[in-house]
């Protein structure tokens, strides 16, 4: 159970899963299922002030290599010209109604790099996400709970 828990974690970190898939691996994996919700949304919770940190930081340095700044403008661009018009224009209601939306693409990494993009407020912004986190995986652990409810 705790290698569950843990891999359930790491899924809840990581920009290919978040707790869109963390929460529901913990759950068929036989977690807890308040435990896996608690803990995989705090993970992703996690994710909001390490990426501000890297894109602060980091990134600044990271962008004097070529091909990192190539990388980088294509991820920009495509931020932008998915729903960065609605972010940009509703501010924290855009952001947090962006995370909320538990589909590919969306989420907390994408909230940040809109942060970053549109120079939201950070706090505001950490706020936006952590709601629109909630709300995200509230809405997977409730369809795995009557998945699994429905395959008992």
């Amino acid at each position: 159970m705790i290698q569950d828990l843990i891999i359930a974690i790491l899924w809840s970190i990581s920009p290919f899963g978040e707790a869109k898939v963390g929460i529901p691996y913990g759950m068929f994996n036989g977690v807890n299922i308040y435990l896996v919700f608690v803990v995989c949304f705090l993970a992703n919770v996690l994710v909001f002030p390490l990426m501000m940190f890297f894109l602060e930081k980091v990134n600044t340095y990271l962008l004097g290599w070529s091909v990192y700044k190539k990388v980088a403008l294509f991820i920009a661009r495509r931020a932008k010209a998915g729903s960065g018009d609605k972010i940009e224009k509703y501010g924290f209601w855009g952001l947090l109604l962006f995370v909320m939306i538990p589909l590919p693409g969306t989420g907390v990494y994408a909230g940040s790099i809109a942060t970053y993009l549109f120079k939201i407020k950070k706090r505001k912004a950490f706020v936006a996400n952590t709601i629109g986190i909630f709300f995200s995986s509230v809405i997977v652990w409730s369809t795995t709970l009557a998945t699994i409810k429905g395959m008992a």
